[in-house]
């Protein structure tokens, strides 16, 4: 199977993590093992990924940056597919022999489909377990909260990406608290850096940017329902999903074409950032927003709705603006008065971006994940009966 060559840093690093990957999308859970994983020195360990996906563009963005895999090969993605995976023998046994082969001090779980499947493999195999939380939305699910449930009782260690997950996790299973920890997303901020709009966008109206997966939950249909409420600014959307074919129509409905823009999927959105006035995040309770760190690093403000865990990084009246109802008239209204004013949307880009120095940059992240690794190598799982 695939695998990468582990580098120099790596030999020298103290502990062995598994990171397990059952995925079929790029999202920002398996950017953050990128991040995370390739920083052997800051992190404290040599990192390899066990990985279970249909989508061959997921396994070569861990190559590219020269992470280990031990890649299970191509898998159905799909219910039946995920109970045999998470239920039965084949795969389990698999992935108990790659922690034993590769002497793994810690298991990491990072997608929902890894839980169960995860847990049971690794008290296989005697590893103690560590379970970041990206998400709520598979506690509330019928369909999926009987088996995160399952394993989050069985694993050694939960962190949240934010205070925010933290709260509705305890709240929703308070016995987890003992064994919870919060270790903010981190944001690469040498690669996510300022840089100077294009002579073309700066002739351009005051234009907002969207980098998102295009699902449901993220809102984008109010983004141009707000858009058609208001003049003096454009959008650009940034990503690709389900949602696309119908933000077309509604854009096409709304005669927006001019001033509403879907550019799809782009591999490397900084210069999408970089020609953009401000950010904008319309999700429905964000865990947190790697894409709004994104765009903070690179001194955009951001507009964003006051749930979830946009709170935490957005500050309002000092690096954005804060939406505190879900609604598409008063986000118009909120984007309208942020375009009203380019020099204090520039001020709040400079202080957003000494917020993200402060408090997001990926070097702390690495180090909170190290102190909860080290924490973990100390203790030895119980093997399964």
């Amino acid at each position: 199977m695939a695998q990468s060559t582990r580098s120099g840093e790596a030999k020298k690093a103290g502990l062995r993590v598994v990171h397990v990957v059952v995925a079929g999308d790029i999202g920002g859970a398996e950017r953050l093992l990128v991040d995370l994983a390739s920083r052997p020195e800051e992190s404290g360990a040599e990192h390899v990924v066990a990985l279970f996906t249909p989508n061959r563009a997921l396994a070569a963005m861990f190559e590219r940056a020269g992470l280990t895999i031990r890649d299970r090969g191509p898998v159905l993605e799909n219910p039946v597919a995920y109970l045999w995976r998470s239920l039965g023998p084949s795969d389990v046994a698999w992935l108990a022999g790659v922690l034993r082969e590769e002497r793994a001090d810690v298991a990491h779980l990072h997608t929902f489909a890894s839980h169960v499947l995860g847990t049971r493999a690794a008290r296989r195999a005697g590893v103690p377990t560590l379970r970041t939380e990206h998400h709520v939305q598979y506690f509330v699910d019928p369909s999926t909260k009987s088996f995160t449930l399952w394993s989050l009782a069985r694993v050694d260690r939960s962190v949240a990406i934010s205070q925010y997950v933290a709260d509705w996790v305890r709240r929703a299973v308070p016995a987890v608290a003992a064994k919870q920890r919060v270790v903010l997303n981190g944001v690469d901020a040498d690669y996510f850096s300022p840089r100077p709009r294009s002579a073309e966008a700066a002739a351009r109206p005051f234009t907002f940017v969207v980098v998102c997966r295009l699902e449901p939950w993220k809102g984008i249909d109010l983004v141009v329902e707000a858009a058609a409420m208001a003049s003096g600014f454009d959008v650009e959307i940034v990503g690709d999903g389900s949602e696309k074919p119908r933000l077309a129509r509604m854009i096409q409905e709304k005669g927006l074409g001019d001033r509403v823009r879907v550019l799809g999927y782009l591999a490397d959105p900084r210069s999408s950032i970089a020609d953009a006035d401000a950010f904008v995040s319309a999700s429905r309770d964000e865990p947190l927003g790697l894409a709004v760190l994104e765009a903070l690093a690179m001194e955009r403000p951001v507009v964003g709705f006051a749930g979830g865990g946009i709170p935490e990084i957005v500050q309002d009246g000092r690096t954005g603006w804060l939406v505190h109802e879900r609604t598409a008239e008063l986000l118009s209204r909120t984007m309208a008065d942020a375009a009203s004013d380019r020099e204090r949307a520039r001020r709040f880009g400079i202080a957003g971006r000494a917020f993200v120095d402060g408090h997001c940059r990926i070097e702390s992240m690495c180090r909170g994940y190290r102190a909860v690794y080290e924490e973990l190598a100390q203790a030895k799982a119980p093997r399964e009966p």
